[in-house]
Parts: C-alpha cells; structure tokens; sequence
C-alpha cells in the first residue's frame, strides 16, 4: 500500500479567528461607549437646564448650529470639568469617530503579527490619510 501524501501546509487560522474578534469588539464596545457618553450628556444639559422641558424657544437654541458647543479640545475637557452635558455630548462624537480609526490601527498590527507586509504599508497608508484628513479639515460655517 502507497502511503499517503503528507498533508499541505494549512495557514493558522486561529490568530485571524482572534483578530476578528478583537476588531468586532472594539468596534462594538467603541459604539456602545460612545451612545452612552452621548446619552449622559444629553441627560446632564437637560437637568442643568430645566427650561428645555418648557419652552420650545430653549430648546431650538441647543439644536442651532451657532450653539455654543466646545470647538477645541481643551473647551472640552474645560467643559467636562464642570459637567457641562454638551462637552460629554463632543467627547461621545469624537469617540464614535476614532473607533474606525483604531480599528484601522488594530488591522496594522494584526498584519504585522501575520507578516503581510503589502497590507502592513496598504493600512498604514489608509491611517495616515486618516489623520492627515483630521488635521487638514476645516469647517465652514
């Protein structure tokens, strides 16, 4: 009897398995944290102004666009000393953003550990164009 041909090497798919799930939930947890810190603002403006609840004039004033919320990172963190709900509401937002952008990280390092270099400079690529996006962009308004 002919002995069997040896097996073919199979790629290890376990380290992709677990990198999946690492992606997954720090995507899951970044969205999940985020509402939260959204909705805890939220909640924070409306007790430190009860009018909201009353007048309709109150209310439309925190929905404009010339609202006065924080528009640099340090009138946030100034904000979230003090609790104002609209710098938890920007803390919220920029978390919802940079939770692609980590994902985006995690993946350089997931084929790194993989030893794909073509997607190691592909990622890296896409992540600096990222930030470099953050950096140059401007709003009008």
């Amino acid at each position: 009897m002919a002995t069997p041909p040896p097996p073919k090497s199979v790629p290890d798919v376990e380290p992709v398995h677990r990198t999946e799930i690492l992606i997954s939930n720090l995507l899951r947890t970044g969205v999940i944290l985020s509402l939260f810190i959204v909705v805890m603002g939220t909640g924070l403006s409306f007790m430190h102004h009860h009018d909201y609840f009353s007048s309709r004039t109150e209310l439309k004033r925190i929905v404009q666009s010339n609202s006065d919320f924080p528009h640099s990172i340090s009138g946030m963190v100034s904000g979230l000393r003090s609790l104002e709900g609209r710098s938890f509401v920007v803390l919220g937002l920029l978390l919802l953003i940079a939770t692609p952008v980590m994902r985006v990280a995690v993946s350089i390092i997931a084929f790194a550990v993989q030893k794909d270099a073509i997607f190691v400079v592909l990622t890296t690529m896409v992540l600096l164009l990222l930030v470099l996006s953050f950096f140059l962009g401007k709003v009008e308004g």
